[in-house]
């Protein structure tokens, strides 16, 4: 069996192009059947541009974010249980295929593609005052962007850990297809760009 033969859980192909040819250095797509490096890449120099992308939207799903006002990150009921993750993920996955009959992993790729901001607003201080200004994004902070955002909106809008591969799917979808409406990573994208509009 040679590697282009490998498929994701043994169902989905992993031939799929990247058409932003920005992220197509950082959205990894070595054929595979479980994502997961343990993590080899760790020690390494912006190692994570060689992870992955399935494995890293599993390990993103580690830290879910924020909660409430006060910033803490709610992550106690999937820390550590890497099983867990991969069966959600897998199970979006099936959902995907199942509602847009096509290959999830293309519907992945694209919903990063999607999601990823352009640019940013970072404050620097001139003088005794604190000045903003629009910088153009590096491509992998983009990707990295981009996830955390897939992510944390799955959160926001989960009820219980029960049906989080419905809610994934959702976003997946919606982010995939453009919808602006009912992604928000896509809101925070746009939020994140008209920031910095704001700053130039």
């Amino acid at each position: 069996m040679s590697l282009q033969d490998l498929k994701l859980f043994n169902k989905w192909d992993w031939n799929v192009e990247v058409k932003d040819i920005a992220l197509k250095k950082y959205i990894n797509l070595k054929p595979c059947i479980i994502p997961k490096t343990y993590g080899r890449f760790s020690q390494k120099r912006f190692g994570k541009a060689e992870m992955n992308i399935v494995e890293r939207l599993i390990n993103k799903m580690f830290g879910p974010g924020h909660k409430g006002k006060k910033h803490l990150v709610d992550s106690d009921h999937c820390a550590g249980k890497t099983e867990k993750v991969i069966k959600i993920v897998r199970e979006a996955f099936e959902i995907i295929e199942k509602r847009t009959k096509k290959n999830p992993i293309e519907v992945l790729v694209r919903a990063i593609e999607n999601a990823a901001p352009v640019e940013e607003a970072i404050s620097y201080q001139v003088g005794g005052i604190i000045a903003r200004s629009a910088v153009a994004i590096s491509p992998q902070r983009r990707v990295d962007i981009a996830l955390r955002n897939i992510v944390n909106s799955c959160y926001r809008r989960k009820v219980n850990f029960t049906n989080m591969a419905e809610i994934l799917a959702e976003e997946l979808i919606a982010a995939a297809n453009n919808d602006i409406g009912k992604s928000f990573a896509l809101k925070e994208r746009e939020r994140i760009e008209k920031e910095a509009e704001g700053s130039r």
